[in-house]
C-alpha cells in the first residue's frame, strides 16, 4: 500500500521545524528516520497532512558528556546506529548501548533515530524503555520555549506521550551511574529483529557489603506503554542481593502488572511467564556484573 498524500517540509533549524509545528498543529508530524511512522503510513494506520523532517537538522544530532561527567545528553536525530558505537555511550550509558543492539536490524539502526523512536513511543521498543528505565530527561521545544519532562511522566499509552502538537522533542539527557554497577538487557523475539514478545531491562548498583544500593527495572512488549517495575525497586533496594532470588523477583515484577495484553504472538498468561523470566536473567546477569565490578 501506499501513504495518504502529505506535504513535505524540511526546515534547517529547530526554530523552523518548531514554527511549522505551531502553524499547521495536529495536521502535522515530525518527520526523522521514519522507520517507524512511514509503515503505519503506507498501511494506513495513521495519516498526516504534512510531514516536518528534522532528521537532518544539525543541532538536533549528536553525544555529549556534561562537563561534570554527570549526564549524557543525546540529540533527538541521532541515529541509532550511533549511540550503538558511541564511545560515551558505551562506557557511561552501557545500558542503553546493549538496548540499541536489539534494535531491529542494521540497516533500520542506520536510518532510525533515538529521539524519534522515544517521541514513538512503542510500548515494544527498546530505545523508550531504556529512557524510562534510566530515569532520562525529556527536552521538548515549542514557540513558549523550553520544557523538561521527566520519562516516569511522559508516556500516557500506545504510541501517546505528553507531548503537545506544537512541541518537538530536541534530546534526551540520562544521568551516568557510578560505584558498583551492572546492567542487562534481556528479550524474547521470535526472530532476530523482530519486536520482542516480552524484555526486561536491569540497572544494579551495590554497596561495599553487596547491598542493593540502587536498581532500576524497566519492561517492554508487556503492556500500553514503557513499564517500570517502582515495587520491585523499592523492595529489593537495601537488600542484600544474596538474599533476593531473581525468579521469585522476576514474577513480583510481572504480577503487578494490570495492562498486560494477549494477541495472536501470545496470551496474557504466556507473556506474563516470559517477561517474569526476561525479568529474571537480566536481574541475575546485571547483579554478576555489579559483583565483580
Amino acid at each position: 500500500m501506499k501513504p495518504p498524500p502529505f506535504t513535505y517540509h524540511r526546515p534547517e533549524t529547530t526554530e523552523e521545524a518548531v514554527a511549522l509545528l505551531a502553524e499547521l498543529g495536529e495536521e502535522a508530524k515530525p518527520l526523522a528516520g521514519g522507520q517507524s511512522l512511514i509503515p503505519l503510513l503506507a498501511l494506513r494506520l495513521t495519516a498526516f497532512d504534512h510531514l516536518i523532517d528534522v532528521g537532518r537538522i544539525p543541532e538536533l544530532a549528536g553525544v555529549a558528556l556534561d562537563v561534570g561527567g554527570e549526564t549524557v545528553r543525546v540529540g533527538a536525530a541521532t541515529r541509532q546506529a550511533t549511540v550503538q558505537r558511541s564511545h560515551v555511550v558505551r562506557t557511561a550509558l552501557p545500558l542503553l548501548a546493549r538496548a540499541t543492539v536489539h534494535i531491529g536490524h542494521r540497516q533500520i539502526r542506520n536510518r532510525g533515530t533515538f529521539g524519534g523512536a522515544v517521541a514513538h513511543a512503542d510500548p515494544a521498543g527498546e530505545s523508550p524503555t531504556a529512557a524510562l528505565t534510566l530515569d532520562a530527561v525529556i527536552e521538548a521545544r515549542s514557540p513558549r520555549g523550553t520544557r523538561t519532562i521527566p520519562t516516569a511522566d511522559f508516556f500516557t499509552g500506545t504510541w501517546s506521550t505528553v507531548l503537545e502538537p506544537d512541541e518537538l522533542l530536541t534530546a534526551v539527557e540520562l544521568p551516568v551511574w557510578s560505584g558498583r554497577s551492572g546492567f542487562a538487557v534481556r528479550e524474547f523475539a521470535r526472530r532476530s529483529g523482530d519486536f520482542a514478545i516480552a524484555g526486561a531491562m536491569v540497572g544494579v548498583e551495590l554497596d561495599p557489603d553487596d547491598r542493593v544500593r540502587r536498581c532500576r527495572i524497566g519492561l517492554f512488549g508487556l503492556g500500553r506503554q514503557p513499564e517500570r517495575g517502582f515495587g520491585a525497586e523499592e523492595s529489593a533496594t537495601g537488600t542484600a542481593v544474596a538474599d533476593i532470588d531473581p525468579d521469585e523477583l522476576g514474577t513480583a515484577v510481572t504480577d503487578a502488572l494490570d495492562g498486560i495484553r494477549g494477541d495472536l504472538h501470545g496470551s496474557v498468561r504466556y507473556r506474563r511467564r516470559i517477561g517474569a523470566v526476561m525479568m529474571s536473567r537480566a536481574w541475575s546477569a546485571a547483579v554478576e556484573e555489579a559483583l565483580h565490578d
